[in-house]
């Protein structure tokens, strides 16, 4: 009988970043942005991100670029040419700049570009992109990583939250297994790379079941 195989985590061509428009109240934030974005350059990972020169998307941004890496920006056209700060939303500088026609084609091309998904600390739409594409997982639409960078320990709380539901048996374990996540980039990078999805298992297949 042959010997069962471990399949090999896929290539990391390109990991997708979701970040906040806005700094944080704490330089570490964008320290470790900072931090993020030579690593990938360094490991010849391009980047993908919203497009944007603002906050801690700018900081990544500009770092992987310094350090000759790739970047691909995926904005919507409504926020092309618009302002926070003084400053322009969109990167004027990145290696490709895509302009879609609304927020859920960006959503889609940036899932589709990704061999694998960080989030760092941000807002509204940081969270939203991080449960959509962890969503998305849950369901079997597709087996790529998806990380937490946990600087600062700003991601604690909803850690917590999500070990609240798996208790209350809103999550099973293998569905919250989809999250990894770590405090520096290279640590969170090595669970990316080392990454095997789960057996996969969803309410739709089993209906009695959570």
């Amino acid at each position: 009988m042959a010997p069962m195989l471990t399949p090999s985590p896929p290539l990391l061509r390109r990991i997708c970043v979701f970040c906040g428009a806005s700094h944080g109240r704490h330089s570490v934030y964008g320290e470790v942005a900072k931090r993020l974005g030579e690593t990938l350059a360094h490991q010849g990972i391009e980047l993908v991100y919203g497009g944007g020169n603002v906050g801690l998307m700018g900081v990544i941004a500009d770092a992987c670029l310094r350090s000759g890496g790739k970047v691909t920006g995926i904005i919507p056209k409504s926020l092309v040419g618009r302002e926070i700060d003084g400053e322009r939303v969109e990167h004027p500088g990145v290696t490709h700049l895509e302009v879609v026609d609304s927020m859920h084609t960006r959503k889609a091309l940036m899932a589709e570009l990704a061999d694998g998904f960080i989030a760092l600390p941000g807002g509204f739409g940081t969270l939203e992109e991080l449960f959509e594409i962890l969503t998305w997982a849950q369901l079997g639409f597709h087996q790529k990583p998806i990380g937490l960078l946990n600087t600062q320990s700003y991601f604690d709380p909803l850690l917590k939250l999500l070990e609240h539901a798996l208790e209350e048996q809103f999550i099973r374990p293998e569905n919250l297994s989809l999250l990894l996540h770590e405090q520096t980039p290279e640590a969170l990078l090595l669970k990316i790379k080392a990454y095997q999805p789960p057996p996969h298992r969803t309410w739709i297949n089993n209906p009695d079941q959570l």
